[in-house]
This record gives structure tokens, sequence and C-alpha cells, in this order.
């Protein structure tokens, strides 16, 4: 029987596992790369052991430095939580080799599953829905779109839409090299690509005893660069199409399962359309990272299941069924206006209010610093309760509320999300991401947030008064003060001064508003005879200015700037910390605006930095393995 449990993982699931593991009573075992020695799961640990190194490759995907931990600090069972090792044949057979309780479906399920090209013929046999694969060597321009996939691994790395046949041939490259990175294994394979389908997906639970349950489905339809967003169970789609598609959806899950004599957690994903067709797309050999939405309409611990069966015991009583509904968003540390791009730092406060109806895995804390080496992820918060609009109504709310500085996060496109109309309808699709510019007009207006970092600068920059004298008392007429601030490209002054009756503010940034309170840490204003208050929070010459209109992070703008800080025109930096993984010029070549330049590998992803304008590139000075940091130029391309 199980007695301590090392989890190979980090972050948000190793700390998931862990406090199903304390319910227990289990010894909890960490692992932990040098860029993680100080994270919230290391410290949650019972014990801990270094992985020397920082990126993955010398960390958390060395088998063997994870199985020598665990004999050292005594645990007799691991568990992958996700990514990683979690679906890796050979790691999960040297676990059990070890002596040590591997708390996962068998090798061989793992194996078969893991190949997509392997895992569509078993599941053809089965009985279960497939899309063919299809020969890249005879694809015709009526076959497009078309999807260039990874054969090994998930998590939408390795995959590219291909919309016309000139893009094919470096789909597959750049797929190939980013599924290398990520898993090991370059093979890729084509198949039909779905514009406007719906990804759901059913989660599996086998024990040893023949008995497969299937606990209900999931959503997962919000997705950028294939990668889930927002998920949500039940899935709205079969809501709305009726209970034979979730009875066929539920058989062929487990189907799918009883094909590969599966035990353990597992999810069969699909893509369905409009008319209640559904079509395997793989089946995941782990805990999802979107389990927990099941959880909270089933009442189970999935990970105490998982627990339960590596110990060979049968699932208890019939199989659980779903009431309610829950939501799931992650939040990522990540520009979704640039691109989705992700983004690196030290992150401040991360402060999610608690409530009754709201869960929050996170794999932060305040001073946990996001690097290159890790997916951006920070937190998933759920929400759940009886009603659909509801719950969603509720989260929103929630990450509203939340305060997270330091980092710039995908925050206010999730709360835009949650309450538009489509997804509120319960009619969004894969397709939802595809025009994100009204997703991206909602928010803060940055004026008002200019005007309160403002005046919160300010009041933490005035000193203690004498006894009976207001803020901003002087007995000389005195001018306007500019304070500065930048958003993306844009800058905002604030010119303002304290007068006898109050703040005085020059021209109309904002028409009308008047400061009921300021101080540095609060600032109200009334606005068309409405209070609202905002807080504001300070990092470097960053201020975070946070409120019920939503947030927005800005820049003090110094009144003099660094000569030696400016970037010759046509400059091309590094958007974030990386690798150099591919170069496509050379200097003297002309280029087009948007023309794609250097590629960067960071967080596991591939990321493509494109010629500002059209011009000739003058300078290149980076080469193809090369580290670099942010604001590094990569290259210089001078007008014509």
């Amino acid at each position: 029987m199980i007695t301590g449990v090392l989890v190979a993982n980090r972050g948000e699931i190793a700390r998931r596992v862990f406090a199903t593991c304390r319910r227990r009573g289990l010894a909890t075992v960490a692992v932990f790369s040098d860029a993680d020695a100080g994270a919230p799961h290391v410290r949650e640990a019972d014990c801990a052991v270094r992985l020397p190194g920082d990126a993955p490759a010398d960390s958390y995907l060395r088998g063997d430095l994870i199985i020598a931990a665990a004999l050292k600090a005594g645990a007799d069972a691991i568990h992958p939580g996700y990514g990683f090792l979690s679906e890796n044949a050979d790691f999960a057979r040297a676990v059990r080799d070890a002596g040590l309780i591997w708390i996962g479906p068998s090798p061989e399920a793992i194996a078969v599953m893991g190949s997509k090209i392997e895992s569509k013929r078993r599941m053809a046999v089965a009985g279960v829905p497939i899309l063919d694969k299809l020969d890249v060597a005879a694809l015709t321009e009526s076959d497009l779109p078309v999807l260039v996939k990874a054969s090994a691994g998930g998590g939408g790395r390795g995959m590219r839409i291909v919309r016309t046949l000139a893009e094919l041939p470096d789909a597959i490259a750049s797929a190939a090299r980013e599924s290398a990175a990520a898993f090991g294994d370059p093979t890729v394979f084509c198949e039909r690509y779905l514009e406007n389908g719906h990804h759901v997906e059913v989660q599996i639970m086998a024990d040893e005893h023949g008995t497969i349950w299937a606990l209900g489905e999931r959503e997962c339809s919000l997705q950028r660069r294939h990668q889930k967003v927002i998920e949500e169970a039940p899935s709205p789609l079969v809501d709305r199409l009726g209970g034979d598609l979730r009875k066929r959806l539920l058989a062929a899950g487990r189907a799918a399962a009883a094909a590969v004599g599966y035990r353990g957690a597992g999810t069969v994903e699909f893509l369905a359309d409009e008319t209640g067709g559904f079509w395997f797309l793989e089946m995941n050999t782990r805990l999802q990272v979107e389990h927990p939405v099941t959880e909270c309409v089933t009442g189970t611990d999935l990970v105490g299941l998982q627990i339960d069966v590596a110990n060979g015991r049968p699932l208890p009583g019939p199989e659980p069924a779903v009431t309610g509904h829950a939501i799931e968003a992650r939040l990522y540390a990540e520009d979704p206006a640039a691109d989705w791009r992700p983004q690196t730092g030290t992150v401040v406060r991360f402060d999610i209010p608690a409530a009754d109806g709201i869960r929050v895995d996170a794999g932060v804390a305040d001073g946990s610093v996001v690097g290159i080496h890790y997916d951006a992820m920070l937190a998933k918060v759920i929400a759940y309760g009886k009603d659909r609009e509801t719950v969603a109504r509720q989260l929103a709310a929630t990450l509203r509320r939340a305060r997270v500085h330091g980092v710039t996060t995908n925050r206010d496109l999730l709360v835009a999300s949650l309450l538009h109309p489509v997804f509120l309808a319960g009619r969004a699709d894969t397709s939802f991401y595809a025009d994100l510019s009204p997703l991206l007009q909602g928010g803060l207006d940055p004026a008002i947030g200019a005007l309160v970092a403002a005046l919160a600068d300010a009041a933490a920059e005035r000193g203690p008064l004498l006894p009976g004298l207001r803020s901003g008392f002087r007995n000389i007429p005195v001018g306007f003060r500019r304070r500065t601030y930048a958003t993306g490209e844009r800058e905002i002054d604030v010119d303002y001064r304290f007068g006898r009756d109050g703040v005085e503010f020059a021209g109309a940034q904002v028409a009308g508003a008047q400061v009921v309170s300021a101080t540095a840490g609060e600032v109200t204003l009334d606005l068309d005879g409405v209070h609202r208050t905002w807080t504001a929070g300070r990092f470097g010459d960053r201020v975070v200015v946070d409120g019920a209109l939503g947030s927005a992070e800005l820049r003090r703008v110094p009144r003099f700037a660094d000569p030696a800080a400016r970037m010759p025109a046509g400059a091309l930096v590094a958007p974030m910390p990386g690798t150099v993984v591919r170069v496509n010029a050379e200097v003297g070549d002309a280029v087009t605006a948007g023309q794609p330049l250097v590629w960067l590998e960071a967080m596991k992803m591939e990321h493509a930095v494109r010629a500002p304008a059209a011009g000739t590139v003058t300078e290149l000075p980076v080469k193809v393995g090369q580290q670099v940091t942010q604001g590094t130029p990569l290259a210089v391309v001078g007008h014509d």
C-alpha cells in the first residue's frame, strides 16, 4: 500500500496532488529544478530533492534522477501530474522496475495512446469515430485546411493549421521542431481541420477489476494556439443537442478505454459539430489540467481515486452522476493583444478573493518568478454552482476582483470571454478567439488608469502634514504638475494641482472627474455622480490599477529619457527571454512588413519575430542556439 508519494512535476499540479496526500495522511516528496528552488510546491512538501539545472531536459524530464529521488526520500509511489514525463511509457516502466508504484495507467496503454497514429488505428477497430490520417504527398487544395499535428504529447504543442499548400513544408518543419523539443519525438501527421468544431472530452476512471467509469463530459472549445483557456462541465453543446449525444459520447469514451485495457484516470478527447457528429482526437493517459470541473460536478476526488486504483482497490459504488455546473479559467502570464505572447517576471502580488463556490488551484504566490523554462499558467480559477450563467458571472466577478501584479496576464480577456453573449448562450466553438478585437476593447479606460495612478503616486510622495493643513496646501499660487504614464505605445499626460478646494486637472482626459479621496493605495473618483474606487500597486517603474471596471498596468515615463537606451529605427528586439531556434534572413536581404525573421523558443513554444516594415536587413547580431534576454536586439531593418 502507498505510504509516501513523490510528484514528478511542479507548480499547481504538484500542490494539487499534495493536498489529497495530506488529507489521506500520506508523506509527500517534491522535486525541483534550480529555477524552482523557492517555489510554493517545494515549501509545501514534507521533503524535497533538487534536480540540478533549469531546463526541463536537465530536471523534470530526467526520469533517472526522479526515480533516484523517490528512493532516497523514502517514497514508495510516483505521481506524474501532467506534462513532462506523465505520458512517457519508458518512464512508467522504469518506475515499476525500480520497485515503486506508478500512479497511472500501464506502460503498454500509455505507449498505444501516446501515438496519435496508432491510437487512431485502435479506435477505428473499436468502432470509435475517427478523422482519417491524410497522405501529405497527395494533398491538394481541395483537402485544405489541414492540421499538422505531433504524434506524441499534447497541450497544443507541435500543431499548425495549414490553409495553403505553400505553407505546408514550413508548418511540418516547425511542428516537428516544437514536438521534438517538448516531447523528444519529431513525428507529425496531417488530418482534416474542422473550422468551427467543439472540443468535447470524456473523463474516464477505470480499475483493474473491469469497472470503467465515464464521469460525464467537459467542453473545452475556447482555445488559443490549440491550448485550452476556459473549460466547463457539462458541455453546453451536449446539453443543447440532447441526451442521445451524451449517451453516445460516454459509450465511446468507455470503448476507447476498454480497447487498451486502461486503468486509472484518462481523458478521451473528441471534436464534435452542431449536428451531433463527433470524432476521436486523442486519449490523454494522465490527469488533465481541467479535472477540477469534473470533481466539482461529480463530488469526486480524482487524485484520490488514482491512488485507490494504484493500490488495487475497486472503484466504489455506482458511476457518479453529474449535478450542477462548473467552469474553469486558466490564468496565464501572457499578453493576448500581442499574439498571446508569454510574459516573464516576478509576481509581486497574487490575491484571488475567496468565496463560496470558488476554487483556486495556483502554482504561484507573492514573490514567485515566472521564467522562460516552463508553461506560463499561474493558476486555475474554478466556479461551480447550480446553473451555468450564474457560475459564469461569479467566475468573471472573482477574476475582476483579483490582484495579480508583476506580470501581464490574460485576466481581462477571461472576464470578457465569460460575459460574452455567445459564451453565455453556450454557443462558443473553437473559432471563438479568431477575432480578438471585440474582446480586447473592454477593461479599464487607460486615461482613467493614468489619472488614478497619478493621484496614488502623488499621495505616496507626500510627507506627513502639519495639524490643520489640508494636503496640497500652498500659500502662493502654483502651476500644474505633470505625470506621464505609458500603456503599450500610448503615452498619457496627467496635469494636476492641489488647491484650496481640492484637486484641479488641466485638459480633459477624464471629463468631469472629481477626487473623493486619494491615498497611496486607494483612489475614489466621482464619475458623473457615481463613486468608483480603485486600488493601486507598485513595482519598479510600474503602477497597477485594479477596480470593478477592470485593470490597467501603466509604466511611469521619466521626464528625461536616457539617449543610450534608445534603439535604432527598425530594430526588432526579443519580446521575451528565450533561445534563437531559427534565423530566416541575412544582412542585405530585402524583407516585407510582417515577414518572420527570427524564431525564439520560450516556455516550450516557438514564437516568430517579424519585420516591423518593408526594408533591408542591415544588422543581424544573433545566431541559432543563442540565449537572449527580453529586449535584446535581434535584427535591424532599414527603410527602403
